[in-house]
């Protein structure tokens, strides 16, 4: 027990100084996405910007999104749709929906699975006003510089820029690149709609309109974060996790393609859960650090699933800026995809990233994994010890009072009748992916209390 009560429901190193300046970084349910991306498709130690240091004095960055990246090695996207495997004389227009508003904010971009340097020519920010249109566009900078070259393996974060926002309100994030690139960083699953102008189209990232982004993705290239300056009481919270974090809902009972209907509506848990926070008056800004098909003991390189959820949880979760606690979710694709693991080593692993946790000076909470025992992948009939290592590590989440808290995901969204499936109107086509009800209720389920219990460490 930690910090007093324990909260309980049921139904790498020190950051730089330096922003802009690259530093080392020490260091499956998108779920039957796996097999379709296998289809589809034919990792290096990863490096990064740390995030500025908070003072616990006075104003402070706060992350306010974040999409944990990947290799880009897949060809399409989660709709299914091509995405380009280089770049060359083009510019990017990546829409995101900050969970934190403000007047002064700072990028983030990565580099971190690329096998060459990148150089970003140009990088300008505005407020996306329809489609691939942008107002209010606004130079960003590094170093001073109005550009930045990233080293393979590594992230870079920008000077701060004006730019007044809400929360909530699409920001487009343009990027030049003269290229080559070789194969980009990107998140897979953006489960919005971002905008690419063709190779040789040149720089466009201070066009607010160009019919030259002809192009549509549903994946987030090189942008991995956004910061925004916030009050001393205001603070972050991650979570961590898999495609059910990331927000996946599947299209068909093999998961992918993913659900188009979802894209653009900012209906995944976490998004849910800030605009709970939002109606408490809660001064938290909850960032998303869900990555489809992610395990928490096994990496899943080169299939865009992301560095194992050990390796990546202290750039991913513990290093964001001004976080004070994660919520972890991550498991069942251990359970559910080879090699399978062991209840005992996927408990081992939870104690891993507690201690790692508190030894930062945060909190943590752990939420129950949820059933999918019906489901294609990551169920019994591809996985049939599957269910019986999801119920002893749920007894154990439980039961533990080492972490700070508990989630039960598991009550609120299993079949009553039968506790080892979703309840159907929770559950998308795959069985194992919730819908946005379930999203919701996901979101319904967690004690604003408790998140609000956790506090910055400076």
């Amino acid at each position: 027990m930690r910090n007093g009560q324990r909260s309980r429901q049921v139904p790498f190193r020190s950051p730089s100084a330096h922003g802009g300046r690259t530093a080392p970084y020490s260091g499956f349910a998108g779920i039957a996405t796996v097999v379709a991306l296998a289809a589809w498709s034919l990792a290096a130690p990863t490096t990064s910007a740390d995030p500025l240091p908070a003072t616990c004095e006075g104003n402070h960055f706060v992350a306010s999104w974040t999409a944990s990246p990947t290799d880009a090695l897949a060809p399409l996207d989660a709709l299914g749709g091509p995405v380009p495997l280089g770049l060359v004389n083009q510019t990017l227009r990546m829409i995101i929906s900050p969970h934190l508003g403000g007047s002064q904010a700072r990028i983030h971009l990565s580099n971190r699975f690329g096998t060459t340097p990148v150089t970003f020519g140009s990088v300008t920010a505005g407020i996306q006003s329809d489609g691939s249109t942008a107002d209010g566009i606004v130079r960003v900078t590094f170093d001073g510089a109005p550009g930045v070259t990233i080293a393979p393996g590594r992230d870079a974060v920008s000077d701060p820029v004006s730019i007044t926002f809400r929360a909530f309100e699409p920001l487009a994030l343009t990027l030049y690149v003269p290229g080559p690139t070789g194969s980009p960083t990107k998140h897979w699953n953006a489960n919005a709609t971002s905008y690419y102008a063709p190779a040789g189209s040149g720089d466009l990232t201070e066009h607010g309109a160009d019919q030259q982004f002809s192009s549509t993705t549903n994946s987030w290239f090189y942008v991995n974060g956004l910061d925004v300056m916030a009050p001393a009481s205001t603070r972050s919270v991650v979570a961590f996790g898999d495609s059910i974090t990331d927000g996946f809902v599947g299209g068909s009972p093999v998961s992918v393609p993913a659900d188009a209907t979802v894209a653009d509506v900012d209906g995944r848990y976490p998004d849910n859960l800030q605009r709970r926070l939002d109606a408490a008056g809660i001064p938290i800004s909850v960032v998303n650090s869900g990555i489809g098909s992610n395990r928490l003991l096994t990496s899943g390189e080169p299939l865009m699933l992301g560095p194992r959820g050990l390796d990546r949880f202290r750039k991913d979760a513990l290093e964001q800026a001004g976080v004070g606690g994660i919520l972890v979710l991550e498991g069942i694709n251990d359970l559910g995809l080879p090699p399978v693991a062991t209840a005992d080593a996927m408990i081992a692993g939870y104690q891993r990233i507690i201690a790692e946790t508190h030894a930062a000076g945060k909190k943590i909470w752990l939420a129950t994994i949820l059933p999918a025992s019906n489901a294609l992948v990551d169920g019994t009939v591809l996985a049939p010890g599957s269910e019986d290592s999801r119920q002893q590590i749920n007894r154990w989440i439980r039961d533990q009072d080492l972490a700070d808290g508990v989630v039960d995901f598991d009550v609120a969204l299993r079949d009553p009748n039968n506790p080892s499936i979703l309840l159907s109107s929770y559950s998308g086509p795959d069985n194992l992916h919730p819908n946005l009800v379930g999203y919701q209720a996901m979101a319904d389920a967690i004690d604003l209390g408790m998140l609000d219990s956790a506090t910055r460490t400076c």
